[in-house]
């Protein structure tokens, strides 16, 4: 069983930074894409930020310059770092591992963490 267990978030004011941590563990050989997505109330989930196994990096327009994303491979761990923050930033943050395999030649499926919240306050 693979699990993604997030930790970072919390209660914030506008301008300040949070960063979030997110460890996968269980059986795992490889992870192709981990990012972040987040979901405010009566909105859909969106990408904020996405890292490839090789360091490519992806954001969301309205994250970029504010938001960084790094990746240990070697703990199968992603972070992101969340700095001027603003209200419209709030929402609950979910890790995703993408392409993930337990094995070298396995299938690969997709997991999801349980969230954690952030809130930016004015």
């Amino acid at each position: 069983q693979v699990q993604l267990v997030e930790s970072g978030g919390g209660l914030v004011q506008v301008g300040g930074s949070l960063r979030l941590s997110c460890a996968a563990s269980g059986s795992i050989f490889s992870i192709n894409v981990m990012g972040w997505y987040r979901q405010a109330p009566g909105k859909q989930r969106e990408l904020v930020a996405g890292i490839t196994s090789g360091g490519k990096t992806n954001f969301a327009d309205s994250v970029k310059g504010r938001f960084t994303i790094s990746r240990d491979n070697a703990k199968n761990t992603v972070y992101l770092q969340m700095n001027s923050l603003k209200p419209e930033d709030t929402a609950v943050y979910y890790c995703n591992a993408d392409g993930l395999r337990a094995t070298m030649y396995g299938m690969e499926y997709d997991y999801w963490g349980q969230g954690t919240q952030v809130t930016v306050s004015s």
